[in-house]
């Protein structure tokens, strides 16, 4: 069995119901599979074998367990609770009642295992969308009153327009803005970024 002095003290400085509850999760893992090894990552026990298998935590009226990769698990024993309930996925666990049957947990963390052993990855993480940047009216009026001005802000990164905009909105007065709006369209029209001065 593969344990560390970092989980040892992490269950010792749980609250007393959770002790109990951490030592028996422990056990299980380890009684699945004696390969499995522990770590203490974000500031709680995980258990690794080839990658993230699992992972436990303790609060203040609660314990929670985790499987790294649940959405691809075969939940069989309906033992997945929603994510809002608690961290994990058995949702909060307050005492022994609240944890399905060892074998059930055990064939559960096997599995866990098994994808890691098959190399099967969780799938990436959607890209969100860059954010639309917002550009004040009076800039794109003035904008469109310079054809080359705007076709090259068009093609200009999202950054590039950013750069722009955001020296636009810090102006403190209607004198600095306007003095920065002909500024701006000038460079702009000369294919320039805002900060062109200081790249070489």
């Amino acid at each position: 069995m593969h344990t560390i002095v970092g989980v040892d003290q992490y269950i010792a400085n749980s609250a007393e119901f959770a002790i109990p509850i951490l030592e028996h999760l422990r056990n299980l893992v380890h009684r699945a599979d004696a390969r499995i090894e522990e770590k203490i990552k974000w500031s709680m026990p995980f258990f690794d074998f080839k990658g993230t298998v699992c992972h436990m935590a303790a609060f203040k009226n609660h314990c929670a367990f985790g499987f790294w990769k649940a959405s691809l698990m075969n939940d069989d024993y309906k033992i997945f609770k929603d994510r809002s309930e608690a961290m994990g996925w058995l949702g909060q666990i307050k005492s022994f009642k609240d944890l399905p049957e060892d074998e059930v947990l055990i064939a559960y963390i096997q599995q866990a295992i098994q994808l890691n052993e098959d190399g099967i990855s969780l799938p990436p993480k959607p890209k969100s969308a860059p954010k639309e940047l917002d550009v004040p009216k009076y800039f794109i009026d003035a904008l469109q009153q310079e054809p080359k001005a705007l076709a090259t802000f068009q093609n200009f990164s999202n950054s590039n327009k950013k750069e722009y905009v955001q020296w636009l909105l810090e102006a403190k007065t209607d004198t600095t803005k306007q003095k920065r709006l002909e500024t701006a369209l000038e460079w702009i029209a000369d294919g320039k970024t805002r900060m062109w001065k200081y790249k070489k």
